[in-house]
């Protein structure tokens, strides 16, 4: 990310300018060497295609389609999507110090820093694909969108407001100073066509997108974010569960690295736990390790129960010389380096005595350390799950604690779930050419991976369901996952909100984001210490025990999150709050940015765990008392009041984190700070 400034604003100043025509952009076509979004199967007919290259053309004079049409066409036949991969801009795509943006207003320079922070490849799952996390979370539906809404960005005044339709800019409107400067919706489409099936039809001619929860409304700031909350989840889930406040020595066992789950091996190791995490997707292991998130990474079951039983590393030492052949051979060929000559048997079982009685006082060691550990195994996690089970039916030892599951089940047959049956090339290639076989895989799976889930539940150990549908999709699929004398909206497990978080939200706690928009540590430093000194200062003046607890967890969170480095991306942070210290964080912020102790503005916003902020009936409204489970007019107030209560823009999506087909919604308020001059917007509080 170091590079010439002035090289920068050039880039930039091109950014801005429009859709790049005279002349056309080369075609490269897809990047090699990034990872990709899979082969998406809209099953459109003659007369759909023709609609979807028809709206990809709208964005470009008649003169440029007959070069552009037959190259559209073949993106449609080949990736299921008209990315216009032609239009992928050369620039170094990142978050960019805020002065940086030819604008005329510093609100737009802000939504453009957030916008470029959404695509960077260190930050966005599918880069070139738009796709921010979740699979298919995307920011926007092609590149031509990118363009325009950059260009628009440039000339906006304070005086006008950019409208966003799914990805579409409708242009600038008039408006007024304290208006949005960006209102934003996403996938608003009619409840009885609100089908995965329908919507996919939608994507591909161009019409809705899915936005995710913080993707389209341009506010995603890396994994941080999902691993406070994820830290936040795994330390109140052993105060619930399993009656501790340390949880050094328990177990956490999960699945999905890649979007937003990649923060749970880092959420694991700050909350004291183990935590092993199964990836299909090497990639994905190998972008969290070289980040530091994991500490280590396997292919090996055996090393995983290894770790488990022994808390070691150098255990696995012992299961490769004893079962391995080829291990074998290196501790000869070591010996013979050593002595000479290769080593007799008896020489070799010496040997392997030692490493065993290292090993095990090791483990041992570690074992009373109680350390944390996060890793990564390569596979599938219903193997994972199935060889716990199996371990515990044949040595009667439970070796997990605590499940979950953050895979993207709200997308299971377009790369959001993986069935255990086939490896990761071989599913991406079924679930384009084969959709329904890939979905009877799919569902096949999902039923293997709730019976190894059931018998370690039924043993002692405690899951819940991560508000990613994973219990929706294992019903759907005819897992034994029914609660007898339950709603259609309750399950075996609970959701995470339901019965861990929801304690929190009912405290008025809910996330606090800011985004140093200068792109300086130091800021983000200045930031850090505001925040800590807030929440110190109220636990001092006296708070009850339950908002002590959260304020307590928040500072320890800060603290942690400066020590692992958890910045990915823009210089961003996050906490929970309630509304007492989000004023008096933001207050104190303003301040500091007024004072010259802070660079540049800095942006605020909240997230879809704000209360309120989305209905979604299994996950935040999961089993909500008075039967509004399914209702979603919190969310729309939401986003109408924020409004005109002074947020800088708001968003309004159809979907959420359990996919486009409940109906629901949620909000962004987003205010950015310029000095103390201007008023704390409502939205903070």
């Amino acid at each position: 990310h170091q590079g010439s400034p002035q090289k920068a604003m050039s880039s930039l100043k091109e950014i801005c300018g429009g859709l790049p025509l005279n002349p056309l952009p080369e075609n490269r076509g897809r990047k090699s060497g990034i990872p990709h979004a899979p082969v998406r199967t809209p099953n459109l007919d003659s007369h759909e295609e023709k609609l979807a290259l028809k709206n990809a053309l709208r964005y470009f004079p008649s003169s440029f389609h007959e070069v552009l049409a037959p190259e559209f066409a073949k993106e449609l036949r080949d990736y299921g999507h008209i990315y216009m991969y032609r239009f992928c801009p050369r620039i170094e795509m990142r978050a960019y110090p805020i002065q940086e943006y030819p604008c005329k207003t510093i609100q737009a320079a802000a939504i453009m820093h957030m916008i470029m922070n959404n695509l960077d490849p260190a930050v966005a799952q599918f880069p070139q694909e738009l796709v921010t996390y979740g699979g298919n979370g995307q920011v926007f539906s092609n590149w031509a969108q990118f363009w325009l809404v950059m260009h628009y960005l440039s000339e906006m005044t304070e005086d006008q407001t950019l409208v966003m339709y799914s990805g579409h800019p409708l242009g600038l409107f008039p408006s007024h100073r304290n208006a949005p400067r960006l209102v934003i919706t996403n996938g608003m489409v009619i409840p009885n066509y609100s089908s995965r099936d329908e919507y996919e039809k939608l994507f591909a001619m161009g019409v809705t997108m899915y936005g995710q929860m913080t993707a389209g409304s341009y506010c995603y700031i890396g994994p941080q974010g999902i691993v406070h909350g994820t830290v936040l989840t795994v330390l109140n889930a052993g105060r619930r569960y399993l009656g501790v406040e340390n949880l050094a020595g328990k177990v956490f066992v999960t699945s999905g690295l890649g979007g937003m789950s990649g923060a749970q091996a880092k959420a694991a190791v700050i909350a004291g736990c183990v935590g092993i995490i199964a990836e299909v997707d090497e990639a994905a292991l190998l972008k969290r390790h070289q980040q530091g998130w994991l500490m280590e990474i396997t292919s090996s079951l055996d090393h995983c129960i290894a770790q488990l039983r022994y808390g070691s590393i150098n255990t696995f030492l012992s299961v490769l010389l004893i079962n391995s052949t080829s291990h074998q051979r290196t501790f000869l060929q070591c010996g013979e380096k050593v002595w000479g000559r290769q080593p007799s048997l008896p020489y070799l079982c010496y040997g392997l005595f030692l490493v065993l009685n290292l090993t095990f006082l090791r483990s041992e060691e570690a074992k009373k350390k109680k350390m944390a550990l996060s890793l990564g195994y390569h596979g599938n996690v219903v193997d994972l799950w199935e060889r716990l089970a199996e371990e515990f039916n044949t040595t009667g030892e439970l070796l997990a604690d605590l499940g979950s599951d953050q895979t993207s089940c709200h997308n299971p047959f377009n790369g959001g779930y993986y069935p255990v049956q086939l490896s990761f090339k071989e599913a991406n290639q079924l679930m384009s050419s084969n959709p329904v076989k890939f979905r009877t895989l799919v569902q096949e799976s999902l039923r293997r991976q709730v019976a190894a889930i059931n018998r370690l539940s039924d043993q002692g150990m405690f899951f819940w369901d991560y508000g990613n549908a994973f219990l929706l999709e294992a019903q759907r699929a005819g897992a034994d996952i029914e609660k007898r004398g339950a709603n259609k909206a309750e399950f075996r497990y609970p959701s995470y909100v339901q019965h861990i978080m929801g304690d929190i939200f009912s405290l008025g706690f809910g996330p606090f984001r800011w985004v140093c928009t200068s792109g300086n540590p130091e800021d983000l430093a200045t930031t850090d210490f505001i925040a800590t000194s807030v929440l110190e200062k109220a636990v001092l003046q006296g708070v009850t025990a339950s908002v002590k607890q959260q304020y307590s967890d928040n500072i320890r969170w800060i603290q942690e999150a400066r020590k692992h480095n958890l910045v990915v991306g823009s210089q961003a942070r996050i906490l929970y709050s309630d509304q007492k210290g989000r004023v008096a964080i933001a207050l104190a912020i303003n301040r500091s940015i007024a004072e010259g102790k802070i660079k540049a503005p800095v942006v605020l916003s909240r997230d879809h765990h704000d209360v309120s902020g989305t209905d979604s009936p299994y996950r935040e409204t999961s089993n909500i008392y008075d039967g509004s489970a399914f209702c979603a007019d919190m969310a729309v107030q939401n986003f109408v009041g924020d409004s005109f209560r002074g947020a800088t823009w708001v968003a309004l999506h159809n979907g959420g984190g359990v996919g486009w087909y409940r109906s629901g919604g949620k909000v962004n308020g987003v205010s950015v700070h310029c000095s103390a001059v201007r008023r704390l917007p409502r939205p903070i509080k």
